[in-house]
């Protein structure tokens, strides 16, 4: 398959991999723990996995899981008020499919569809404008969410929604934003990190100078990466490449895709929708500041808060986590999931207690399906 097989060669991975093992060599008589690099992106935790690249890079080398998958990071109360507005009777709400069983305090949407909502799966907003122009007579919400990757799409179908003066199209605007938890995470001093590998498709809209900071103010090397198991090799290899040789730069390994101060188009539909929120909340993380977009005035009559009263308060105290459910300690890299105790016991995709087993791109997901954990769970 032209422009996949590429990157998943086997003798240039063989070399790659050999290559991570004399670098790892050279550093490892100078530390006294493992190089911990952490994969900022949910999409790099299921490729590391799937293609067992944890068992095959160098033991001197420790992946870390970051926040990065917008569904695992969605707090309780937002998901609560998504089910708020779906039980209204006027409204059809759509989502995508993987928010549709994150649990909130009073069940997911799948449940709150079961119990009569009208809850519809869509896979772009504009499967929701559609549903809006077919009827007229209900208010038509979709759930905007995702990182800066969905965001433009969400924006552009806002903007087409004015155009046609759409007015029972809504957005439910959770849109987050990826540089801010990344500080927020080196501003903790428990945090033992050394690198990073930067989101593909993230940057793919904002380019690599938003990351700038991170070697900049805290002196840690960042590479963007792509997805096949050649291109993270290549990346770590990278990353450890700037240690050993007392560098911290922004590198671009996805070249081929993210181009360096990102997609025009995408950040001027951004701009022009959208404003930061003064914080917001994530899960496992607290409250972020200027973590969030909201809607801006220009467009407020397709913000679903205005239309609906839902308000969101900075510095509310986040919602506790279900008893026993490790989803903030995973999500920040301090344990690996089998260490939750309800991994595979209390929380499997089948029954989920946190959204880390629900999202295509949590971190749990990934170690049931390609971990082998489930004999773990299991003992």
């Amino acid at each position: 398959m032209k422009f996949a097989s590429e990157f998943r060669d086997p003798t240039l991975a063989k070399s790659l991999i050999a290559a991570i093992s004399a670098q790892a060599d050279r550093l490892g008589a100078r530390r006294e723990r493992p190089v911990h690099i952490m994969e900022i992106c949910g999409g790099h935790t299921h490729a590391i996995f799937r293609y067992g690249l944890d068992k095959l890079v160098h033991e001197g080398i420790e992946f870390i899981h970051g926040p990065g998958c917008p569904v695992c990071v969605l707090p309780m109360s937002r998901v609560d008020e998504c089910i708020a507005i779906a039980e209204r009777p006027e409204v059809i709400f759509t989502t995508f499919g993987d928010a549709m069983r994150v649990p909130g305090t009073r069940g997911s949407l799948l449940q709150a569809k079961a119990r009569g909502a009208d809850i519809r799966m869509v896979y772009s907003p504009l499967d929701a404008l559609e549903l809006a122009r077919r009827n007229p007579g209900r208010e038509v919400v979709f759930f905007g969410l995702g990182f800066e990757t969905t965001t433009p799409s969400t924006a552009l179908s806002i903007q087409q929604a004015a155009r046609e003066d759409l007015r029972n199209f809504s957005v439910f605007c959770n849109h987050i934003t990826v540089p801010e938890p990344i500080r927020a995470l080196l501003g903790d001093p428990d945090m033992m990190l050394d690198g990073f590998i930067g989101p593909g498709h993230v940057s793919m809209v904002i380019g690599t100078h938003p990351y700038d900071f991170i070697p900049r103010d805290y002196g840690k090397p960042i590479v963007v990466a792509g997805f096949e198991p050649t291109d993270l090799l290549q990346s770590v290899l990278m990353v450890l490449t700037q240690i050993a040789e007392g560098r911290a730069e922004v590198e671009n390994q996805y070249a081929r895709v993210v181009p360096e101060h990102g997609n025009p188009a995408s950040l001027a539909a951004i701009a022009d929708v959208y404003e930061r929120r003064p914080s917001f909340e994530w899960r496992g993380l607290g409250e972020i500041d200027a973590s969030g977009l909201r809607i801006r005035e220009t467009y407020a009559a397709f913000d679903a808060e205005r239309r609906f009263g839902v308000g969101y308060g900075a510095g509310r105290a986040p919602q506790p986590e279900p008893e026993g459910c490790a989803c903030g300690a995973v999500m920040t890299g301090r344990i690996k999931p089998t260490a939750c105790p309800q991994f595979g016991r209390g929380c499997t995709p089948e029954m989920p207690l946190g959204a880390l087993m629900v999202s295509s791109e949590g971190a749990c997901a990934a170690y049931w399906q390609y971990g082998g954990a489930r004999g773990l769970a299991a003992e």
